[in-house]
């Protein structure tokens, strides 16, 4: 379906996230490992905070490993916080408006996944839009629209019960479509201090979501290690899959979990539909 990290931490340059790691994200658009897809090569996006008050954005419908600009980009580009997707698509078109991670205001949103049949429920769920958003959605994907939906649900306040509550209104109108099982989710927001990256599906077998560990114990077990020298202390990374084969470096993030990345640590919580 779609492979996505979100980094915060220390600025990098984005050739440090994009293409230096063994099991990059660029690598990952020609040969995922874990992915539905080895390939995802519908189109790319990258957003990612530097001086303005809302967040850069670069999308392009090139597969990411074939793409000239995104290679000079992030030789020279560098963030501290930084999300990126590599999009292989459920049906919409490739288009720069389908791809990820959109933005709202201070706001980026990317998803891996599908909401089942949406062509089915994308009626329903559009009209619980809050009309004063509506307007906003630029492209066709199911996956602007959840994010839509968050919005209207008040990401802004409180995305686990947000995402909570958008999850759960899906699921509703998807079983009163007769679908078995209406979403399949890994999904990532932030609001340039936090990040929130949700692992869930109506199925319980959602697709894989992995955060990494705490830097400076790397540096301990791996003293020899050039990369991880390179990294600060707060860098924290969640990613659909690892960037490399580091024993230690990864932990599986649970079923039905919500990952809260603030500052150098993260919690992991409970996560489950709400009551729309």
């Amino acid at each position: 379906m779609c492979r996505w990290l979100a980094y915060s931490g220390s600025p990098v340059r984005l050739e440090e996230l994009l293409y230096k790691p063994a099991n990059s994200l660029v690598m990952q658009s020609k040969h995922a490992r874990m992915g539905v897809e080895t390939t995802n090569g519908d189109g790319f996006g990258v957003g990612w905070y530097g001086s303005e008050p809302y967040p850069g954005l670069f999308h392009s419908t090139e597969p990411a490993w074939h793409d000239r600009n995104l290679r000079e980009l992030s030789a020279q580009a560098s963030a501290g916080r930084v999300f990126a997707h590599i999009r292989a698509s459920t049906g919409s078109a490739v288009q720069q408006t389908n791809c990820h991670p959109f933005r709202h205001g201070r706001w980026l949103w990317m998803h891996n996944g599908l909401l089942k049949d949406f062509p089915a429920v994308k009626r329903d769920l559009a009209i619980a839009v809050e009309p004063s958003l509506f307007p906003q959605i630029e492209g066709a994907t199911d996956s602007e629209l959840f994010f839509f939906l968050a919005l209207t649900f008040g990401l802004e306040k409180d995305p686990p019960s947000a995402v909570a509550a958008a999850v759960g209104l899906i699921e509703d109108v998807g079983r009163r479509h007769g679908i078995e099982h209406p979403i399949q989710m890994t999904v990532a927001t932030t609001d340039g201090d936090t990040t929130w990256a949700f692992r869930y599906s109506s199925e319980g077998r959602s697709r894989s979501l992995f955060h990494s560990t705490d830097v400076s114990t790397l540096r301990t077990q791996y003293p020899d290690n050039p990369m991880l020298h390179a990294l600060a202390d707060d860098a924290r990374l969640v990613v659909s899959e690892p960037l490399g084969d580091l024993v230690g470096a990864w932990r599986e993030v649970p079923e039905s979990t919500c990952v809260v990345v603030h500052g150098g640590g993260e919690d992991l919580l409970p996560f489950s539909p709400a009551a729309a």
